[in-house]
């Protein structure tokens, strides 16, 4: 039984549903491993066959300047470095023209490497870059073929498949690309399913009744280097370090140990410890990141020992820290990787980054605003930006729909109008699907209980790292306390600020200010029963908008408390009433100044700059004025 495979990729190949993958000679092969059938082609990439139309000079010559490969036009053939000698990074070795021995033939393709005596068609020339590419000049074809891994070169991609557990039956596929950025590679991952439903513990297949240790890893390279290096069971999560969906716990149920060798970032030691409180600390490792411990590829090609590496593979878990000693390498990690200590940037708002460093897990975060400013508008985009970056997502607002709030976010992630472009809905659709963005369905007033159960509910779930709660103030009416709001207050806030530091999650909280004379703007203390609100805040964001008092447009964002490094400020603000979107407007039209916060301490604030230009769309948000993408306007500001 044949099946059609489409994707996102430009190809479509037919693959039996059985298991079996597509041989050179176009028959079924079996699985298995065997030996090569010729020596010369030792470490060329087992891959998918496709038609392969003839290559020309001009395609020869333009895939080597692509992977910057330097080459020299000879009679009948070009001469570059060869990849079959010497280092297994081909780039160095694109200044040496004594390593310029590999022949390509401008017919054919076919090449000769005359020191290796290596020689095999275009395609097995394209094969070999690939595995410099991906980093595989150290991994055998044995292990490539037990773990059924292909190349499928009209897309120059590794191919990972999904085998159901216990049989041969294909579910499905991952496809990895690799593009060349300078000094690094960056891969791009396409699965088939889509990645939401795409559930495969890559290697399950090779794992026996009996295995009590396993190894997790978040990239399907690294797990090759670790079952090749060390023949233990290892197995790779679908989404890296993104999620560990509760469906897959059963099959991790038989390990009586577990070690977590995510990567080598601190975003990885977070997911590692995140991941660790599902599967029962008690039985799980971490491999802390460090200068001599990189990722399992890595350490195989740096010729490290991967089993010292693992022996310093830390407990998950203890009773309690009872000395520096238990902690000295964590903060050494924080102080060795300073800007990845700092949280996950925002792309759309660079100034953000400059006061705040980054957002971080762990932390509460309040933000407040005039009514009618556009808070929620603003905190959507907010948080969409941090969303498509991989920070998991779960969005509470009681006061709209979520289907109204999902069309904002919507008209943001795409930065246009839909409603006049419906031939795209599908395609910005699929793609806004794919983001880790999860909706709180409830509506109107809601107890502080169920909300946080919910919560945590999320966060084990979908490992959510993100929660925004628009706003505070409806969950007040159904407290014990409510007949004092100010005792309401403060009891949820202490809630939430619990929650954050407990599940290591950061909490975006919006509270309305109290009301404040037109021509001041908003402080710290504007927000409503702010002593405990401000003092239990990591960081306190309010939204000034001058509009009732200098003219149209007059947005600024003010950070009036940053627990992390100190730093407070303001920048400006203008919004494009097509897109939804807030941008900072470049300096010379809003330069900004230095001024005093509500402690004496020196801020900056954007000096009022001239006026029109694009501040005469900047007054529709949502919750004001109606348009295609708000909802009423009898509804109440966020």
């Amino acid at each position: 039984m044949w099946f059609l495979l489409r994707c996102t990729y430009p190809f479509r190949i037919l693959l039996p549903l059985r298991g079996e993958w597509v041989s050179r000679r176009g028959l079924p092969r079996s699985l298995t491993p065997g030996p090569p059938r010729r020596r010369y082609r030792k470490e060329a990439l087992p891959a998918l066959e496709v038609p392969v139309s003839p290559v020309t000079t001009t395609e020869i010559r333009q895939y080597l300047r692509a992977h910057g490969i330097p080459f020299q036009d000879g009679h009948s053939c070009l001469r570059a470095p060869s990849p079959f000698v010497g280092s297994s990074d081909i780039k160095n070795q694109k200044d040496s023209t004594a390593s310029f021995c590999l022949f390509i033939d401008k017919t054919t393709g076919h090449f000769l490497c005359m020191t290796s005596l290596a020689e095999g068609s275009w395609e097995d020339f394209q094969a070999k870059l690939a595995r410099v590419m991906f980093g595989l000049s150290k991994v055998s074809d044995d292990t490539l073929r037990r773990f059924s891994v292909r190349y499928l070169r009209s897309t120059r991609s590794l191919v990972f498949p999904w085998f159901t557990p216990g049989s041969a039956g294909l579910r499905g596929l991952k496809l990895l690309g690799a593009e060349d950025q300078g000094n690094g590679v960056q891969y791009v991952e396409t699965t088939i399913p889509r990645p939401g439903v795409y559930h495969n513990l890559f290697g399950l297949p090779l794992i026996g009744r009996r295995d009590a240790e396993v190894v997790l890893t978040s990239r399907e390279l690294d797990s090759l280097a670790l079952s090749q290096s060390m023949g233990l069971p290892t197995l790779v999560l679908p989404r890296g370090t993104v999620c560990l969906p509760p469906p897959l716990l059963p099959y991790l149920e038989q390990f009586r140990r577990i070690v977590f060798w995510l990567g080598d970032d601190l975003r990885s030691w977070e997911a590692a410890k995140l991941f660790a409180r599902k599967l029962n600390p008690k039985r799980c490792s971490l491999v802390r990141p460090g200068n001599q411990q990189p990722r399992p590829l890595e350490a195989l090609n740096q010729g490290l020992s991967l089993t010292r590496i693992l022996r310093t593979a830390l407990p998950a878990w203890h009773k309690s820290i009872v000395s520096f000693r238990q902690l000295r390498e964590e903060v050494l990690g924080e102080l060795s990787n300073v800007e990845q200590a700092a949280g996950v940037r925002w792309s759309r708002f660079p100034d953000l980054n400059r006061l705040l460093k980054g957002h971080r897990k762990g932390e509460l975060t309040v933000f407040t605003g005039p009514t009618g400013s556009g808070k929620t508008t603003f905190i959507s985009e907010y948080a969409l930006d941090l969303c498509t970056q991989g920070v998991n997502t779960l969005w509470g607002s009681f006061e709209i729909s979520n289907v109204k709030l999902a069309r904002v976010m919507l008209t943001q992630f795409a930065v246009t109008r839909l409603e006049e472009q419906l031939d795209k809905y599908e395609e910005w659709a699929d793609r806004f699907e794919d983001l880790p963005l999860y909706f709180m369905t409830f509506h109107g007033q809601q107890s502080i209980k169920s909300v946080i159960d919910t919560m945590q509910h999320a966060v084990y779930v979908y490992d959510v790292c993100h929660v925004v709660i628009d706003n505070l103030q409806f969950m007040m009416g159904h407290e014990q306390f409510s007949s004092d709001r100010i005792a309401a207050q403060d009891y949820i806030v202490g809630a939430f600020r619990k929650f954050a530091t407990d599940n290591s999650c950061h909490v975006t909280l919006v509270i309305h200010p109290r009301k404040e004379d037109d021509d001041k703007e908003l402080q710290t203390a504007s927000i409503f029963g702010s002593a405990k609100a401000s003092q239990e805040a990591d960081n306190v964001m309010i939204l000034q908008d001058r509009k009732l008092v200098t003219g149209p447009g007059k947005r600024y964002l003010q950070v009036s408390k940053n627990r992390f490094d100190g730093d407070v400020g303001v920048f400006p603000l203008e919004f494009n009433k097509s897109s939804l979107t807030f941008f900072i407007p470049p300096k010379s039209k809003a330069r900004l100044k230095k001024i005093k916060d509500d402690n004496g301490l020196v801020t900056k604030k954007p000096s009022s700059g001239k006026k029109g230009g694009g501040h005469q769309n900047s007054e529709t948000c949502l919750g004001q004025d109606p348009n295609p993408y708000q909802p009423d306007s009898t509804k109440s500001s966020r």
